[in-house]
């Protein structure tokens, strides 16, 4: 393990770190099919980017996407836990002291956006608060997995970690996904009140919520005084406009720059040839997906999940719903994409293997109508869909035609969102369409804690051959080690999956030429803050040249480990 940096060094600003940063690096994330050349300028004065939905003023304890969140907050290491190597950010470096301790180093150049002086005490605090208040999109980094017992400071600039088992992913998902809080602000605040929390937030990041309504939207301003920089724009105004051909009209007449919606197929190319849009690809870190209700019969049989799978043909879906925009999803669960993803993850289409798995079952069709039957009942599912999304409702009609082919029946039910959510969320379907992004299909952790969490798994049903590799997996004192043991649960998984990936997609972004600085950032897209701060911040963020992170090698599996508990509310 290397020696603690030079004092002074690590405490030098902004700009030593990016300078080292870009000395060894050639260009932002790969964005898969590219990036067409952006005609707009670096800078701009103001720019309007409709939202899809509102989801109140940014507080992350409730629910607030990713990218509003990080406009206005900071984490130690960036961008994202969804990066090979994540980079300095409000830590200049993070050591693993021992397997289940790590140390990190602080910058002292950063101020709170009301002029407070960023200190040690606000992460610890952080981390302590995420422990206490109600389960979310980002508790479960502390109190789940991993369990960070503690944080404690050590002195004016150092902070430790201790986690009550081996925590070797600590610093590339963790520290690289937990937005840092305010001690001064959120002190006294009931952890358990903490969602409810309805002012404006107050964060280290480039830009400050400075007014929000449901109806008027949100206006960001910049942060001048940002620790990496001043932002290249002055001021973000997002409207919500709920209907997509409204968002889309809008965005052809100049009333809004950019939207977060992305192109639906449909509509890509229309829109790459208008005169006065720039177009964008990016690879989505995301995709739609059938949830198989793994606690309902026949869903419970493992063969038949695997089954309904390869019953699916995937380059169909492909052709037809994403009119061949991405890759056909035989790569199951996670996204082939993700850093810990096992590239010999496989989930092909195969109807043979399906009928003859069924057969293997005893499920077959005694009355000759086209429908197996199950100890005489005929074996049929119900599938929920949002009748609102056109583009799930023809991926659920060619998923039914496929169970079809196979003699599984496939009865469709239109609902609104909000009816879908519940369904999804008190587990009372068989079938049903959804979509999955980056937090849930590109996070290590995640992969593990979606087994945990009624999600992908739940901890009270008994699944041998996952239980005796998780408590493998739990014993790795090392990263790589962990990798190598989740790449086997992949495995496993996949060849019993409790969810179909349909299409891994590319994303398409049609912007105006009011402002050339979009980038991508993986599992974020292009609305996000790394478009809105220098070019070379951006691309010393999304480099792998600067190694923040010191970690143990070669350190032997743990004798004893304690299974943590497991979050009752999954948020990705």
């Amino acid at each position: 393990m290397s020696k603690r940096p030079n004092r002074a060094l690590a405490s030098a600003g902004a700009a030593t770190v990016l300078a080292l940063s870009l000395s060894a690096c050639s260009g932002v994330a790969d964005s898969g099919s590219g990036t067409d050349e952006l005609t707009g300028p670096d800078t701009a004065g103001d720019l309007t980017i409709a939202l899809e939905k509102d989801s109140g003023p940014v507080n992350l304890f409730a629910g607030a996407s990713d990218q509003l969140i990080e406009l206005v907050y900071d984490k130690l290491l960036a961008p994202s836990p969804y990066v090979e190597e994540p980079q300095p950010w409000l830590a200049t470096q993070v050591r693993q002291i021992d397997p289940a301790t790590w140390e990190a180093d602080l910058r002292t150049d950063v101020t709170w956006q009301d002029g407070e002086q960023f200190t040690p005490e606000d992460v610890v605090f952080s981390f302590q608060y995420m422990h206490d208040a109600p389960t979310g999109r980002y508790t479960h980094h502390v109190n789940d997995t991993p369990y960070v017992e503690r944080a404690v400071k050590v002195d004016d600039d150092t902070v430790r970690f201790e986690c009550r088992d081996a925590c070797p992913s600590l610093a590339r998902v963790t520290l690289a996904d937990l937005p840092i809080v305010a001690e001064h602000m959120w002190a006294g605040v009931d952890p358990a009140e903490a969602k409810t929390v309805q002012d404006l937030p107050i964060g280290t990041g480039p830009y400050q919520l400075t007014s929000y309504s449901p109806t008027a939207g949100y206006t960001f301003t910049a942060n001048e005084k940002y620790f990496a920089g001043k932002p290249t724009v002055d001021t973000i105004t997002m409207p919500v406009i709920t209907d997509q051909s409204a968002t889309f009209t809008a965005l052809q007449s100049g009333e809004i720059d950019a939207t977060t919606r992305t192109l639906s197929p449909e509509l890509v190319g229309q829109f790459e040839q208008s005169g006065n849009l720039d177009s964008i690809t990016t690879q989505a870190l995301s995709y739609p997906e059938v949830k198989m209700n793994f606690t309902r019969k026949p869903l419970d049989v493992p063969e038949f999940r695997r089954a309904l799978s390869d019953a699916v043909d995937k380059d169909q879906m492909l052709d037809v719903v994403a009119l061949g925009q991405g890759r056909a999803a035989t790569k199951g669960y996670p996204h082939p994409d993700a850093p810990f993803a096992n590239p010999d993850n496989s989930t092909p289409s195969d109807q043979h293997a399906a009928a003859a798995a069924l057969d293997e079952l005893d499920y077959t069709d005694t009355d000759h109508d086209g429908v197996r039957e199950i100890d005489g009942t005929p074996l049929v599912l119900t599938m929920y869909v949002d009748s609102g999304r056109p583009q799930d409702v023809r991926a659920a009609e060619l998923v039914a035609e496929d169970l079809g082919k196979v003699g599984v029946r496939v009865e469709l039910e239109g609902m609104d969102a909000a009816t879908l959510s519940e369904r999804s969320t008190q587990k009372t379907y068989d079938l049903l369409m959804s979509s999955i992004g980056a937090h849930g299909v590109a996070d290590p952790d995640q992969f593990i804690m979606s087994h945990r969490s009624g999600y992908l798994w739940a901890t009270d049903l008994a699944w041998d051959e996952w239980d005796a590799k998780y408590t493998e997996w739990l014993a790795q004192t090392t990263h790589a080690d962990r990798i190598r043991v989740m790449q086997e649960l992949q495995t496993i998984h996949n060849a019993a999956p409790t969810t179909v990936p349909l299409f891994y997609p590319e994303e398409h972004w049609a912007v105006s030429q009011t402002y050339g600085g979009w980038v991508e950032s993986p599992g974020y897209g292009i609305v996000h803050k790394w478009s809105f701060l220098p070019a070379d911040v951006a691309l010393a963020a999304h480099s792998s040249s600067v190694d923040a992170i010191v970690e143990l090698t070669g350190t032997a599996p743990a004798a004893d480990v304690t299974e943590p508990p497991a979050s009752e509310e999954h948020e990705h």
